[in-house]
């Protein structure tokens, strides 16, 4: 069986070698072969059995047309728009998706931001009201974050709001219009790429709507580029808004509106979801979909091939304050490196060199966080710090 893989996708090698071995005249021959993902052609995998992408490589008939023995496709991410799944389907070809992979990865990015903003304005995170725009797996596990530091949030989702009605629904969740996100003092949008139809997300902000927006008001967008009409937000900012933008992705990518950078706050290349656990979560699942595909009981877990972070534990000896929340999160993420990193070396690495040579960044669960005063709140916690096991 021959497996082609993104060359992106950590630990592709530990999990799928045992699945691909084939005996040659008594050897065992490995068929696992790494690709780049934004070049890939249908040439170069015409013979595989098995494919397994990022969201940069376009899974359609154009690139599969000279292949007649593919089973299976996999994509190592949560979004499926550069799958046209119609057409995998009508050729019965298997496919699966990482939903929630890397959505710990992005929400923890969103906080980054926030923290680095509220120290750089003297903001206090207590008083904002955040607007999630998505409640999927990265909407909520933001949501979930915001709701253990006591910070406000509202959720605006047409789709899952509709859903509610159903009788096996279970979603209890208060959803709000648009508008009404776009009136709080922070707005997160975390919602795929949709083109056409009743709830399309396709330059979901506009020249319209973007002019609604107040001078103090953050704007963070990590999910894909098109949601934001860039040349209306350059427009907007050019003409004096006070608007505090945050970006990881943008329309065109890999090229990217270079005049809109100056305007942010933070600019990175579509890496909100790139923690070492996030990237190598989609590959573990994708392994699972792989051995459930093929009747195969999995042998391994993620657990077991990642590395200790390079501070694996701390002691924390005061009450949970702001400070204590800005000194753990950039303990483990500072936003403003892979910020520096890209307005450094955007135009003489490029944006997808950027995301292939991605430094290691852990998560907060890589952290063990002992509390040595008498508060059972346990706010680190709950906001995903590990606890010493007993």
């Amino acid at each position: 069986m021959k497996i082609y893989f993104d060359e992106n996708m950590p630990f592709a090698k530990e999990f799928f070698s045992e699945l691909c071995q084939l005996n040659v005249d008594g050897d065992n021959v490995e068929e696992l072969v790494p690709f780049s993902g934004r070049t890939l052609t249908a040439e170069q995998v015409a013979d595989a059995d098995v494919l397994l992408v990022r969201s940069i490589t376009q899974v359609n008939e154009q690139l599969l047309h000279l292949n007649s023995k593919l089973k299976f496709v996999g994509s190592a991410t949560i979004g499926t728009d550069h799958i046209d799944l119609d057409y995998l389907a009508s050729r019965k070809v298997a496919f699966h998706s990482a939903p929630g992979c890397n959505a710990v990865s992005v929400a923890e990015y969103v906080l980054s931001a926030l923290v680095v903003l509220a120290e750089r304005y003297l903001i206090n995170l207590s008083e904002l009201t955040v607007g999630i725009v998505g409640g999927g797996n990265t909407g909520t596990r933001l949501s979930e974050k915001l709701q253990a530091l006591g910070i406000q949030y509202k959720i605006c989702d047409p789709l899952l709001a509709q859903k509610q009605a159903e009788a096996s629904n279970t979603d209890k969740r208060e959803y709000v219009s648009l508008s009404e996100i776009l009136s709080c003092d922070v707005i997160s949008l975390h919602v795929p790429k949709v083109v056409g139809g009743e709830h399309a997300t396709n330059k979901l902000l506009n020249a319209d709507n973007l002019a609604l927006l107040r001078d103090d008001q953050i704007l963070i967008s990590a999910c894909r580029g098109d949601v934001i009409d860039n040349h209306a937000l350059l427009a907007l900012k050019e003409s004096g808004h006070g608007l505090k933008v945050v970006l990881d992705v943008w329309q065109g990518e890999p090229n990217v509106l270079e005049a809109l950078i100056p305007y942010t706050e933070i600019a990175t290349a579509h890496i909100a979801g790139y923690s070492l656990e996030g990237k190598a979560r989609g590959s573990e699942m994708l392994y699972q979909a792989l051995c459930q595909q093929l009747s195969i009981e999995p042998k391994h877990k993620l657990k077991k091939f990642l590395p200790p972070a390079n501070i694996a534990a701390v002691e924390v000896n005061a009450e949970f304050d702001q400070i204590l929340l800005n000194q753990l999160v950039k303990m483990v993420y500072d936003v403003r490196r892979d910020d520096a990193i890209f307005r450094q070396q955007l135009f003489t690495q490029g944006f997808d060199s950027l995301r292939k040579n991605y430094p290691v960044r852990r998560e907060f669960s890589a952290v063990e966080v002992t509390l040595l005063y008498n508060d059972h709140s346990g706010v680190p916690h709950r906001l995903g710090f590990s606890k010493k096991s007993n």
